[in-house]
């Protein structure tokens, strides 16, 4: 497998995350941050919820702001979308999504996975894609019932460490889904370590993406 090197020490790294729901990128993609910036990459990050709303917007905003610790920049937004019904909101969420464009053009994007099963994570996808057609775009998984996991193209692989402190923070932060049967620690370093036997990961673990189109310069 070769390798796609987005980590180099030193290097400054502008990273849009955005997520339909207050603990999706951290989910998807909380590893693979904390390692950016474990590593010595300059991560300037614009964190983006769209549905945050009451006690769920505290946690979203708390949660970032540790995933985020050390990174070289971070600029969290949330936006309060009606949770379940973004389909129905799609032209408004491309608004906000076409202002941010304005303000933010990063290195990479991470979104929702096209083939997720929950309506709000397809919508968030089919609209990065529409509103971020020059960059390079990171589609993050997120288990759940509906056993929609595909085959990703792109894997970074985690330190025991970086995923043990991914899943702290998970339950430290995020207290309104404890009681979740789904949310629970062998669920979390479950899917890594299938990830991490994947892609062969020197370290056990890794998170994984799809990529569907990529330039190198």
């Amino acid at each position: 497998m070769m390798p796609f090197d987005l980590s180099s020490p030193g290097r400054s790294l502008s990273v849009l995350c955005l997520g339909a729901h207050c603990d999706d990128i951290e989910i998807g993609a909380g590893g693979t941050l904390l390692n950016w910036i474990s590593s010595g990459v300059q991560v300037h990050a614009r964190w983006c919820v769209l549905s945050a709303v009451g006690w769920r917007a505290e946690e979203a905003q708390a949660s970032a702001r540790a995933f985020l610790a050390g990174a070289a920049s971070a600029v969290v937004e949330l936006a309060e979308f009606n949770d379940g019904f973004f389909p129905y909101q799609g032209s408004e969420i491309k608004g906000w999504l076409s202002d941010l464009s304005k303000r933010f053009s990063p290195d990479i994007v991470l979104t929702h996975r096209r083939d997720d099963a929950h309506q709000d994570h397809r919508e968030v996808n089919q609209i990065t894609w529409n509103v971020f057609r020059d960059h390079l775009i990171l589609e993050y998984e997120i288990p759940k019932w509906d056993g929609d996991l595909g085959q990703p193209s792109l894997y970074v692989p985690l330190s025991p460490a970086v995923l043990k402190r991914k899943i702290e923070l998970l339950f430290e932060h995020f207290g309104t889904q404890r009681s979740k049967d789904w949310f629970d620690e062998e669920t979390f370093r479950g899917l890594a370590r299938l990830r991490g036997m994947e892609c062969r990961s020197p370290h056990r673990y890794a998170e994984a993406f799809v990529v569907r189109k990529s330039r190198l310069v």
